[in-house]
């Protein structure tokens, strides 16, 4: 290190020494004399000294120094020595340096040898990274072709596995399959996955796998040992049924809950499922025939001793006189055209509510028309019709037309058996109420059905229907017939109240139309509309009976208000059977209100009737001969009226049963005297009779109007 500094302070030394450069002593003023200035040398050019006299002028130092007035070269030589000193200052400072320059070389040349063994490492690094760059590519490359491989190993095992899995029997399925009861869920559990092998084994085979003959005689024997334990415990669940006072429904359940036993038998073994769907058609045809056989004769048993027969008809007389062998009639005809409580039958508690009991009922004594017997019978059958189909259709897998199939092979001769059942009893009855009643109830039972979605009773309920419908339609046609056969002078002993025939026909009209209104027949309101026209037809002949026209009019009045009364009161009002007696009973009224004033009043009727009829003829002239005519009607009118007006009353009251009628019928009559004596008042302020005295004898209009409210009858 001494060495170096050395050396330093000598290259200092030398440089001090040296002389100064000629370009410094030219710029300083000290260079060579004027005469040795080349002028016409190429290598100066005006221009250029020209602007480097002018730059030096503009330098801060000369031009203070110009300012100063100093001489330039006495100026140049002492910025020479200044220069000098300054140089040989810094050469001393470079010498008190020198260690540390010395140090500093060192370092950095300590520091080229490092960086130098850092080239050489980054140098090997960049070798080894472009070794491992191609390693990684190398890896990524044998990766993929790994991935690929694993790939195609996993898809052939997933399917090399699942063939495996289908064919390999394990020792758990053998074992159960052979040992463990129908019942226990591991035998159903093993048998779906047997089938399941047995299904993929031949799938395999038709492939033409080698593998399955490996296992298809194990299979085998595995399949003819469940199909052997299936047919006896499905055997011994069918004949359970057969012992007396089972309920049937239990094993039922019981065998739904093991359906997929018929399902295994139906792939695998036809011929048992077959048997076993034989065994069940046959048990249980036996025993739903035996059970609703038995059950309709019970009920039949606590039927009304007293039912309708061909005799008792709408048109036939109390007085009716039977043969010696004839059976005794009703006691009360008119109960056979009369609803009465026997139309809760269809209403909703009872329609769907629990089946008669025949021996309960006949321990106490209680007695059922034909429609509450045949509503529980064919309840139960609809009841028991739906359960069947729909366990037919889940246990033995089958729709449509082969569960329609399936059910009536089931049912079908106890369809039958009701069917013949109800020929035979209809072809008897002439309880139309009763007949129409079982209709209905048909049409909700089969709209019932309809809503669960069941039609295995369809066609049952039409046939049902063909043989209901003829027999209402006959019943009515005979009633038609016997009115229409009716003889009032047979009648016996006539009288101005309702007859016992028209209390009939609005009983068993407004039963019918009742009954009717859930359930619209067009065929029902032309046969009810031909009935009352035979009425009507009949009440007008009875009334013609009668010698006067007030008696005849007071009967047809009080007929048709009864029926009119029982019609409104049990069917709709708006029903044509009540429109028609309602225009009936509003004309014979207004026929009757005339009657009963035309005595009393009927000179001052008619008068007032002419008057008004020569008033719009244009001649009055005609009535100046009227004048003692008109005093007559004017005073026998104000001395009688009181009296007339009170007789009339009574004898309203007493001719009709309905006072609510009666009433009516006497403020029509009030109301329509008021009118003509009014027309009366008018006919007389006409110019021929204005001037009688007979008006000043005039009753007030409303002073007669408050008299007359006096006669109002009030209950």
């Amino acid at each position: 290190m001494t060495e170096a500094a050395n050396m330093a302070a000598e290259a200092a030394v030398r440089v001090s020494e040296a002389p100064l450069e000629p370009e410094l002593e030219a710029e300083l003023g000290r260079g060579p004399p004027e005469a040795e200035l080349d002028l016409e040398g190429e290598d100066l050019v005006l221009d250029e000294v020209d602007v480097h006299i002018q730059a030096n002028l503009e330098d801060a130092l000369v031009q203070e120094a110009l300012k100063t007035g100093v001489d330039l070269r006495q100026y140049s030589k002492q910025v020479e020595l200044e220069l000098q000193e300054v140089e040989r200052a810094s050469i001393r400072d470079y010498i008190k340096e020198s260690e540390n320059i010395a140090s500093l070389h060192n370092q950095i040349t300590a520091c080229d040898a490092i960086l130098e063994r850092m080239e050489q490492m980054l140098s090997a690094f960049q070798c080894d990274l472009s070794s491992i760059s191609s390693e990684i590519r190398t890896l990524q490359e044998q990766s993929v072709a790994m991935n690929l491989r694993l790939k195609n190993r996993r898809a052939v095992r997933r399917q090399l596995g699942q063939l495996l899995d289908e064919l390999v029997v394990p020792a758990a399925m053998i074992s159960t399959i052979l040992e463990a009861p129908v019942t226990e869920p591991e035998f159903l559990e093993q048998l779906q996955e047997l089938n399941g092998k047995i299904n993929s084994v031949k799938e395999q085979a038709f492939r033409e796998t080698v593998a399955c003959a490996d296992v298809q005689h194990v299979l085998e024997k595995l399949k003819i040992k469940a199909v052997t334990k299936i047919r006896e415990f499905v055997l011994q669940k069918i004949y359970s049924f057969r012992k007396p006072m089972t309920n049937y429904q239990i094993p039922q359940n019981a065998l739904l809950k093991y359906r997929f036993f018929y399902q295994f038998l139906l792939g695998n073994e036809r011929v048992v499922a077959q048997e076993l769907r034989e065994q069940y058609v046959d048990t249980m045809s036996k025993i739903y025939l035996s059970y609703f056989k038995s059950y309709t004769s019970r009920l039949m048993k606590i039927q009304y001793e007293e039912v309708a027969e061909k005799d008792d008809l709408m048109g036939v007389e109390d007085t009716a006189k039977k043969g010696f062998f004839s059976k005794p009639s009703l006691k009360n005809r008119n109960t056979v055209f009369t609803l009465g409580n026997r139309g809760s039958v269809i209403g909703a508690a009872e329609l769907e509510g629990p089946i008669i009991v025949p021996h309960a009922a006949q321990k106490s004594d209680v007695r059922y028309p034909f429609e509450s017997l045949f509503r529980s019978q064919h309840y139960a059958l609809l009841d028991n019709s739906c359960r069947e189909y729909l366990f037919l259709c889940d246990f033995f897998m089958v729709t449509g037309p082969s569960a329609q199939d399936l059910f009536n092979a089931v049912m079908g001769k106890t369809l039958a058996m009701f069917l013949k059942h109800m020929e035979a009893y209809v072809c008897d009855c002439y309880d139309s109420i009763a007949v129409f009643l079982c209709i209905h109830i048909v049409l909700r039972f089969k709209a019932i059905m309809a809503k669960r979605n069941i039609p295995a009773v369809d066609k049952y309920w039409d046939t049902l229907l063909e043989i209901l419908w003829p027999r209402f339609e006959h019943i009515l046609e005979l009633n038609i017939q016997s009115i229409q056969s009716t003889d009032p002078q047979k009648l016996g002993f006539l009288d101005t109240r309702p007859h016992y025939i028209t209390r009939r026909y609005a009983e068993f009209s407004s039963a019918i139309v009742s009954i009717n209104q859930t359930f619209p027949n067009e065929k029902t309101h032309a046969l009810l509309g031909q009935l009352q026209v035979e009425v009507e037809n009949f009440v007008l002949r009875v009334a013609a009976e009668f010698s006067s026209r007030k008696e005849q009019l007071i009967f047809l009045i009080n007929n048709y208000d009864m029926m009119l009364g029982v019609l409104m009161e049990r069917a709709v009002e708006e029903s044509k059977e009540v429109e028609g007696f309602q225009q009936l009973l509003s004309a014979r009224t207004q026929e009757f209100i005339e009657e009963i004033l035309s005595p009393p009043f009927g000179g001052m009727i008619a008068f007032v009737k002419e008057a008004e009829a020569l008033l719009e003829k244009g001649q009055l002239e005609r009535l100046r001969g009227e004048e003692a005519r008109v005093t007559q009607l004017a005073r026998g009118f104000s001395s009688t009226w009181k009296a007339s007006v009170e007789s009339l009353s009574q004898d309203v009251m007493r001719s009709f049963s309905n006072f609510k009628n009666g009433t009516g019928i006497i403020q029509g009559a009030l109301t329509q005297l008021i009118q003509y004596y009014h027309r009366f008042h008018k006919v007389l302020a006409q110019p021929p009779l204005r001037s009688l005295p007979a008006r000043a004898e005039l009753i007030n209009i409303h002073h007669l109007m408050v008299e007359l409210k006096k006669h109002k009858p009030n209950f």
